[in-house]
């Protein structure tokens, strides 16, 4: 997992993402059809969100969500964005991560 900086206070809401945010932090998760890493984020990403209360997990199929894509400059799939309560972008990471890190992580968010 490469782990980016932050997005220059980037927000995404709910309507952009197609799913209410998680109440205190949303683990946005960009994935395509053929991706096995992708899968494993699916589940590393579901666990956390079930352990920390307050998070959420959202999953986007960047082939159906192109402008989105392009908009965030996502280059691969799996993309994890970390959101905070607000929406705000606070880390985002590239390729499968780590269960450590996914928490790591929201420690900027909650």
């Amino acid at each position: 997992m490469r782990v980016g900086g932050r997005d220059d206070g980037r927000r995404i809401g709910a309507a952009e993402l197609g799913a209410e945010l998680g109440e205190r932090a949303t683990l946005v998760q960009f994935s395509s059809a053929f991706c096995a890493p992708c899968r494993a984020t699916r589940r590393v990403l579901g666990e956390v969100a079930g352990l920390v209360p307050g998070v959420s997990h959202v999953e986007i199929d960047a082939e159906a969500h192109l402008d989105l894509v392009r908009e965030l400059e996502i280059v691969k799939t799996p993309t994890v964005l970390v959101l905070d309560a607000g929406g705000r972008v606070v880390r985002r990471a590239a390729g499968q991560p780590r269960k450590a890190d996914v928490i790591a992580a929201l420690g900027e968010a909650v």
